[in-house]
């Protein structure tokens, strides 16, 4: 039998902690409260899509493309400005 050097690499790589957790989120019989999942039906799914629809139609090739590791500037300052407007004084700067 021949192995790769991947395979190799793979063989000595850690069990993930995490992952190990979420596999048993597949066992509908179980309730793990070792994952800290939200309730799936409490995602603002349409709300999600809808901002995803904007930026996509605005600034889809920008949001798409690999950039700094803070992420998007445009989501980044949007974030800034609705903290703000809770009266929290964050800069775009800061969220990343």
């Amino acid at each position: 039998m021949v192995v790769s050097c991947a395979s190799r690499r793979m063989s000595r790589m850690r069990v993930s902690a995490v992952r190990e957790i979420l596999k048993v989120t597949d066992h509908p019989d179980i309730l793990s409260f070792a994952g800290g999942l939200p309730a799936p039906e409490l995602f603002p799914v349409e709300a999600i899509a809808e901002a995803h629809a904007r930026v996509l139609a605005s600034a889809g090739r920008s949001a798409l493309q690999y950039s700094v590791s803070e992420g998007f500037a445009p989501l980044r300052e949007w974030i800034a400005a609705r903290l703000q407007s809770r009266g929290m004084r964050f800069g775009a700067g800061t969220i990343c």
